[in-house]
């Protein structure tokens, strides 16, 4: 035994069998390394594709997606491996996403990070209207989107006498929609205000969406520069309601006197009507 012993320790104590035994060990751990990277880089792995083309915008439901094997070294950062992060998300704004292809992370995003997520979000039969508003109008930025607004109109010279002429100059101020919801709050470049909030950006238009007759008396108002007419954000606490309540004409006489200074259509004929 003690011979064996013995041997063992001239074995390894000898020089040119140490190196000999750390040659051989290197070739192993590299050829064991090599070949466990070689099979991790072949080992085909599942990712989802687009079985048609993805228009921008557009949102990706699951008939859009189909899933194919690749191979694990054609896998990076950039490329979505889930199908679930794909379905129900939308094409990038400014991404054609081509039949056959792989998403990519920048290509998807939900519907809050797409540049025109506001056209998304109002009901069928309303229509986008833009207000120009400044940080007085929004009583220092204090207009959030999803808050409630009520919208005034005021004119000046809006008593006239017979003969259709101004007798003196005089104001009208008054209350013309109720519970418009407010879709989102732009600087003049166009960027969302409250993007990042760290940024004093000045609010230059808020966009809301209202009924199609509705839109067209504030467009109307808008334009009554002979009145000098302004059109007034009032903030509201509606959106605190469970079940905030919808658009509503509040002031017949605001109505009846934007239609008598401008010219009338058909269409607003029936809207007065009904």
């Amino acid at each position: 035994m003690n011979n064996l012993i013995v041997g063992f320790k001239k074995f390894f104590t000898n020089k040119n069998t140490v190196t000999v035994v750390g040659v051989i060990l290197a070739i192993v751990v590299l050829y064991v390394g090599y070949n466990m990277r070689i099979n991790q880089a072949i080992t085909p792995v599942t990712v989802p594709y687009a079985l048609e083309e993805i228009n921008p915008s557009t949102q990706i439901t699951e008939d859009m997606v189909g899933t194919r094997e690749i191979p694990n070294s054609m896998v990076d950062d950039t490329i979505i491996t889930n199908s679930a992060d794909v379905i129900d998300m939308y094409a990038n704004g400014d991404s054609v996403i081509p039949e056959g292809s792989l998403f990519y992370k920048r290509s998807v995003v939900t519907r809050d990070q797409l540049p025109d997520s506001i056209i998304l979000d109002y009901p069928k039969g309303y229509v986008l209207y833009n207000l120009s508003v400044d940080m007085a109008s929004t009583y220092s930025n204090s207009i959030y989107p999803d808050n409630y607004i009520d919208i005034y109109l005021k004119v000046q010279n809006a008593e006239g006498n017979e003969s259709g002429t101004v007798s003196e100059d005089r104001i009208m101020i008054g209350k013309l929609l109720s519970n418009v919801k407010v879709l989102a709050v732009f600087d003049s470049s166009g960027n969302n205000v409250f993007t990042n909030l760290d940024e004093k950006t000045v609010p230059s238009q808020i966009i809301f969406a209202v009924p199609e007759e509705y839109h067209i008396l504030l467009r109307k108002a808008e334009y009554l520069r002979a009145y000098e007419s302004e059109i007034i954000p009032v903030p509201t606490a509606e959106s605190l309601e469970d079940e905030p309540g919808d658009v509503t004409l509040s002031s017949e006489d605001l109505r009846n006197f934007i239609n008598n200074v401008t010219a009338m259509t058909e269409e607003d004929l029936s809207y007065t009507q009904q």
